[in-house]
């Protein structure tokens, strides 16, 4: 038997069933079979007689055999058979990464949670010396059930000769994976995976966060710290699996149980029909399918072996509902939604009848009875109270909400100050400090060595416009970490204008040390359009010093 002779129908070594070519590299094939002592789908990976790539596979075989943790799809067996080398493989339904990018980038706690599962399985593996070599968003599953599973552990790398790949390695195409999931973009100089390329300032990757908005912040600096060349703000960079699942696990926690967008995505795929599931012949007539013990091919062998080599894949022998994106669910004709049944358009609607219309009727005439009743009873006491006393009460003067005080002054718009630098201190993340939401932030730079910005400079902060001049009688400020000194700020001259220098603000109101959260109140409500949070000492991060506002708020 040799290469060229294994095809759909043939039996290879006396068990596996070939059924389908799903792809070929330089001479090797990856067939779909079937294993008929145990009645499941695999796959099987064949190279012709004398294949310098056969010890490879053989090694990998063995390497992939060993690794323990359930998110590997397992090396079933290897072995020679009339000249002919094969290798077999565990078939898992699901949607590779690829795929699921194709429609869009995950949200954070999506791509977070998928990243942790594999950096978890990847940790586990990289304890006994090993490494995947091949961690690609066409080898990375979640399957119909939501779970993670990897694809071509050791095996793929040896059948592409690329060599068996090293830890480092693996850690860095982690973070690739989770720069593509965040964004849509591929963090790369050129298109992979059907994703554009990222783009790039100044020779240097942008961060998740100028890419795309709404990436949270920490996965965002997780990031850097995976692929950054050195990470921003003097960050330590994450080299191990193990760092990047101690990292994972601080933000989005140790659970192992998918999110609830995850799990609302696989149960969409279920109800329109998965590919990798496919495994029902399409009936001519509306009747119950038949069940064929051979499953079509899976998505993530065609995209892992056929889109990346440049040919087509195999079209799946079954066919198979379209896969589409999540959609929410609709009730079923005969609801509205709310349990209750919706008449058809052309059923009239039902009429109350005139006795619960009469009944409403005296209801309501009974009310406004009670309520004239009420203000004859109030204008008397009035009445009575201006008698005692005419010559001291004033006549009421109704208020407008322009002359209530204490309310909150909206912030119309606002911008990072730091005139002692080099005039930018994360202006993309300074309306996170007026969004109503205490989970999104502003942060300083990072600086070393002292809490005053490193002597480097005076301070940093945000300028608030209030959109006309306003009586502000306090401002508070959302903080992040211990030991933040601040000042409110206002134009020392002209109130309807800002100050393009330090030297033409006034301190209306200081604090020194602050926590969680500071009130910035003025000895008297100060006149003012525009406001200024001025950050004088910064609370300690890691090797440096840090400071970070999540929500400011303006008095009147």
């Amino acid at each position: 038997m040799s290469n060229q002779t294994v095809s759909p129908g043939a039996l290879l070594a006396g068990r596996y069933r070939i059924a389908e070519l799903l792809a070929e590299i330089d001479g090797a094939r990856v067939w779909r079979a079937v294993d008929e002592v145990l009645s499941r789908a695999v796959v099987v990976d064949v190279l012709p007689v004398g294949d310098p790539r056969t010890n490879l596979l053989f090694d990998a075989a063995r390497r992939a055999a060993a690794a323990a943790d359930p998110r590997f799809l397992r090396v079933l067996d290897c072995d020679m058979h009339e000249g002919v080398t094969y290798c077999v493989r565990e078939w898992a339904g699901g949607r590779p990464l690829e795929r699921m990018l194709s429609a869009g980038p995950l949200t954070g706690q999506q791509a977070g949670w998928l990243a942790r599962e594999v950096s978890e399985a990847l940790e586990n593996l990289h304890r006994t010396g090993h490494s995947h070599g091949s961690i690609s968003p066409s080898t990375v599953v979640v399957t119909d059930a939501g779970a993670i599973k990897v694809v071509g552990l050791a095996t793929e790398a040896a059948l592409r000769s690329t060599g068996p790949g090293s830890p480092e390695e693996d850690v860095r195409a982690l973070g690739e994976l989770l720069y593509a999931s965040l964004t849509g973009r591929w963090p790369g100089p050129a298109p992979a995976w059907g994703l554009q390329p990222a783009p790039v300032e100044h020779g240097r990757l942008l961060s998740p966060r100028q890419v795309r908005a709404g990436v949270p912040r920490s996965l965002d600096d997780i990031t850097d710290r995976l692929l950054g060349d050195p990470p921003r703000h003097h960050s330590v960079p994450i080299t191990s699996a193990a760092g990047l699942s101690a990292a994972l696990s601080g933000v989005i926690g140790s659970s192992h149980e998918p999110p609830a967008q995850m799990d609302e995505t696989v149960a969409v795929a279920r109800q329109n029909g998965s590919v990798d599931d496919a495994t029902q012949i399409a009936p001519a007539i509306q009747a119950p399918p038949a069940i064929d013990p051979t499953p079509a091919i899976p998505e993530y062998q065609q995209s892992a072996y056929a889109e990346n080599n440049g040919r087509v894949a195999p079209q799946p022998a079954y066919a198979t509902a379209a896969e589409t994106r999540p959609v929410p669910q609709q009730p079923s004709s005969g609801q509205n939604g709310h349990g209750r049944r919706k008449p058809p358009p052309d059923e009239p609607k039902p009429r109350g009848s005139w006795g619960g219309r009469i009944l409403i009727l005296l209801a309501v005439l009974a009310l406004l009875s009670v309520v004239a009743m009420a203000q004859f009873l109030v204008k008397g006491a009035i009445n009575k109270d201006q008698g005692n006393d005419t010559k001291t009460s004033k006549p009421p003067v109704a208020s407008t909400p322009s002359q209530a005080a204490g309310g909150p002054a909206k912030i119309a718009a606002a911008k990072d100050f730091d005139p002692d630098g080099d005039k930018k201190e994360h202006p993309e993340d300074v309306e996170n400090t007026y969004d109503g939401k205490a989970s999104t932030t502003w942060t300083t730079m990072s600086y070393k060595k002292r809490p005053d910005f490193g002597g480097l400079k005076d301070g940093v902060g945000i300028i608030y416009d209030l959109g006309a001049v306003t009586d502000v009688s306090k401002v508070t400020v959302g903080l992040v970490g211990e030991g933040t000194s601040l000042s409110l700020m206002v134009p020392k001259s002209d109130p309807s204008a800002s100050a393009p220098d330090v030297s033409g603000w006034k301190a209306a109101a200081s604090l020194e040390d602050q926590g969680e959260q500071a009130v910035l109140t003025p000895a008297a409500p100060v006149k003012t359009r525009y406001v200024l949070v001025w950050l004088t000492k910064l609370p300690k991060e890691g090797s440096g010093y840090r400071g970070e506002i999540s929500e400011v708020t303006v008095q009147k």
